[in-house]
């Protein structure tokens, strides 16, 4: 059998379309495969305070980035629709509480907008959830975001073992997608910024 010949030669109209296309598809290539795209998609702001506060309370400095960029992608005057407020987003109730705990000197929620006051009065309660769940990190991101006695009912009646390859078993579909997005995105950060 023979097979026809078929012809690709290309109108001089073709040719600049697939030399732009061509162009726009290694522009992107370059783009997706440059460190600066994904340092935007995950930014590090806030470095110094970050840093301080996880000295402070003896946190992974990339885990409280990881977790800010999830709460608010680095916005600090950030208000959530249940009233969660600032870069770590949280509650004016449960600052109130951290800073009578930690001692800290709070005079409201209007401080909350300030990342060194919501940094450091997040980072303190990650450091409690971390004293609660005895290091288990996954179990303190889910108290982070669905309650500490949410999370410790799930786990002492059986509906979550605590454990991320476990995490679609998380009761409740927001706390469930937030472990899950901050966890994706520390692992982000530390392929990012760590040392």
């Amino acid at each position: 059998m023979i097979w026809p010949r078929i012809s690709w030669t290309l109108t001089p109209k073709a040719k600049r379309k697939v030399s732009i296309l061509g162009l726009l598809l290694l522009v992107v290539v370059m783009v997706v495969s440059s460190n600066w795209f994904w340092k935007f998609l995950y930014p590090y702001q806030h470095e110094e305070i970050i840093q301080q506060a996880a000295n402070t309370y003896g946190i992974d400095p990339l885990m409280i980035a990881a977790l800010i960029n999830v709460e608010s992608k680095f916005k600090t005057e950030n208000v959530s629709h249940v009233g969660a407020v600032g870069l770590m987003q949280l509650m004016p109730e449960t600052a109130a509480w951290v800073a009578e705990q930690s001692g800290t000197a709070y005079t409201g929620p209007g401080e909350l907008a300030d990342p060194t006051v919501n940094i450091r009065l997040g980072s303190w309660y990650l450091s409690y959830l971390n004293k609660q769940f005895k290091g288990n990190w996954v179990a303190v991101v889910a108290a982070y975001n669905g309650g500490e006695g949410r999370v410790n009912r799930w786990m002492s009646n059986g509906e979550w073992d605590g454990q991320l390859d476990t995490s679609d078993k998380i009761p409740v579909g927001e706390t469930r997608h937030y472990v899950q997005r901050v966890f994706f995105n520390y692992e982000k950060y530390k392929k990012l910024y760590a040392p």
